[in-house]
């Protein structure tokens, strides 16, 4: 058996297709929001939300049926209707380079959107190879609760420091003590992380 290769996308610009207008699409849609990717859903219906969001410009609404025209340029495609038969032809007429995700055929997909918990620059992301999106949901409960909102704060913190350190600091050992440092628990749940900061050299 192959295992799957963990990659992480840089979508802004990047035409993204989400085929179907139902709930599953609308997750795929939802996640693909703050990626940067172009989004276009190509279905004669939508959910009230996606409607939503077509209108206040946020993704691209074809309203018609499928047709292979629709995933021109596309790099990733998401076949998530209600018709198998519908998601087989859209995985059947996309090109060699394409990314298809079938949402009814796991294993007939190129790839597939793992649970996910995001916390501002952090991002945590489960998969159980398919064998169960139930348990990837527990687990992802569980670090929800674990890695909690203060972590984009921090996230934010460790990342202007590691800029400014690999900048300012030439001393070697010093730029791994620092880089060291701030990951600890106490800068964490500082109160005030620049003052700790300076008291470090």
């Amino acid at each position: 058996m192959s295992t799957n290769y963990p990659i992480m996308l840089r979508l802004n610009g990047k035409k993204t297709v989400v085929v179907g207008g139902g709930k599953v699409a609308e997750r795929k849609v939802k996640g693909l929001l703050g990626t940067g990717a172009l989004v276009s859903v190509v279905s004669p219906e939508l959910t009230d939300e996606l409607l939503r969001l077509a209108r206040d410009g946020n993704i691209v609404w074809l309203e018609k049926t499928f047709s292979k025209d629709d995933i021109q340029d596309a790099l990733l495609v998401f076949a998530a209707t209600n018709d198998e038969g519908v998601n087989q032809f859209v995985r059947s007429v996309a090109k060699d380079h394409q990314l298809v995700m079938v949402a009814d055929d796991p294993e007939g997909s190129d790839f597939h959107v793992p649970a996910q918990v995001q916390r501002g620059r952090l991002s945590i992301t489960v998969s159980t190879g398919g064998a169960s999106p139930i348990l990837a949901g527990k687990i992802r409960e569980q670090l929800e609760q674990q890695f909690d909102e203060q972590y984009s704060d921090y996230l934010d913190f460790l990342f202007s420091k590691r800029q400014w350190i690999l900048k300012e600091v030439k001393d070697s050992s010093l730029k791994k003590k620092l880089l060291t440092a701030i990951v600890s628990k106490e800068f964490l749940k500082s109160e005030n992380r620049e003052e700790d900061f300076q008291r470090l050299f």
